[in-house]
């Protein structure tokens, strides 16, 4: 078995690519990165090849001033064009295509040509699902949408009628694909990893109080809803740090309930976020739509206890009172009960990350590549070597 891996991005395909590779199972990995950041994860130079035009294309759009960007976006051909270049790179001998959603139409038609089988990586929801929450969620907030169109609903709705599998990482997301009508027979539900040498609890715990969020700070990961918990807990002495970009729609929030126990850090990455981590008592994330948070995992295996919503994809990988609480979508009296337990029982909220760390074991990358290969060769009909 053969497999190749192709996405305009990052996210996990790196990590599934460096899998397949130490397996012997890769055949190529088609990326918009630079080819030394595959290596970096860990896959094999020969078999990486980048076509950096497209990521450049689509991160010089992105950082064009609001007024040179508005009334057209170049996203969709951008995406496109990737796929049919991508399509062009996959090799003969390819037993299995897997795809990132968005960049994959194309590539789907090329790999059936050559004889090989197709999954469909999807990190969200169905599409149609996806759309109702945030635009359900933005008319609560009373802010213009920012929804995928027309024209990237279709594609995903093909892209999803063309696949032979489609992988997902969460039983929220393989819920929202039953009622859409897609056949579980066609669903491969594998949880995201961690990387165990990577993310390890902090040898001296901090003093301070502190619930931590990792993420883009927006409406879709329910940062208002945080941000006011928070407030109205006005816990002596407790702080709370929001790591990631902020989105322009989240500022009234930070505007109406932040203050000097709020902490803005920005983006942060590698050593820098793993000290993050380890600076704080419990990690909160509280969705309003995910598929699996990778960094819900990255918390847990650095000792933090995670409070979560249902569509985060985290009661996947979070036992309820063991490894942390997973509450209902815009739950705001919850994440205040749960956050002010965790502060006035800071024995109990320790040991609860402890709990954490030895649960995030069972979720390393090794174990998330064992559990794909073996749906793969399911799919092809191989048995295991």
């Amino acid at each position: 078995m053969k497999v190749t891996v192709s996405n305009i991005g990052r996210h996990w395909a790196f990590h599934l690519a460096r899998e397949l590779d130490r397996r012997g199972l890769l055949a190529r990995l088609i990326t918009g990165y630079p080819a030394s950041r595959a290596v970096q994860d860990g896959v094999d130079r020969s078999r990486v090849v980048s076509i950096l035009r497209f990521q450049a294309a689509q991160r010089l759009w992105s950082r064009l001033p609001g007024f040179l960007r508005r009334g057209w976006d170049p996203t969709a051909r951008i995406l496109e064009r990737y796929d049919r270049a991508a399509a062009a790179l996959i090799p003969a001998g390819t037993t299995v295509f897997a795809g990132w959603g968005d960049v994959a139409l194309h590539s789907f038609h090329r790999a059936r040509e050559l004889g090989a089988k197709t999954v469909l990586e999807r990190g969200s929801t169905h599409v149609t699902v996806q759309c109702a929450l945030l635009r359900e969620e933005y008319e609560r907030a009373g802010i213009t949408p920012d929804l995928p169109g027309p024209a990237a609903v279709e594609r995903a709705l093909a892209e999803y009628a063309a696949a032979d599998r489609i992988a997902i990482p969460s039983a929220f997301v393989r819920r929202s694909f039953l009622a859409q009508g897609v056949s579980e027979a066609k669903l491969i539900q594998v949880p995201y990893g961690v990387d165990l040498g990577r993310f390890a609890p902090p040898a001296t715990p901090s003093p301070v109080f502190r619930v931590i969020f990792c993420g883009t700070l927006c409406v879709r990961k329910g940062v208002h809803y945080l941000l006011q918990a928070f407030h109205e807990l006005a816990l002596p002495g407790a702080e709370l740090w929001l790591i990631g970009p902020v989105a322009g729609e989240i500022r009234p929030a930070l505007a109406r309930w932040g203050g000097p126990a709020v902490r803005v850090l920005g983006t942060r990455a590698g050593p820098e976020l793993v000290a993050l981590y380890g600076q704080g008592s419990v990690f909160c994330l509280p969705s309003i739509e995910e598929g699996l948070a990778m960094v819900q995992a990255e918390a847990m295996a650095c000792g933090l206890p995670v409070i979560c919503t249902t569509n985060t994809g985290g009661g996947d990988i979070v036992r309820e009172g063991v490894d942390g609480w997973v509450l209902p979508v815009r739950d705001v009296v919850a994440l205040k009960e749960k956050i002010e337990l965790c502060w006035r029982d800071r024995e109990r909220c320790a040991a609860m990350g402890r709990s954490a760390a030895v649960r995030a074991r069972d979720f390393g990358w090794g174990a998330y590549g064992d559990r794909m290969v073996a749906a793969y060769r399911d799919l092809v009909g191989e048995r295991a070597a």
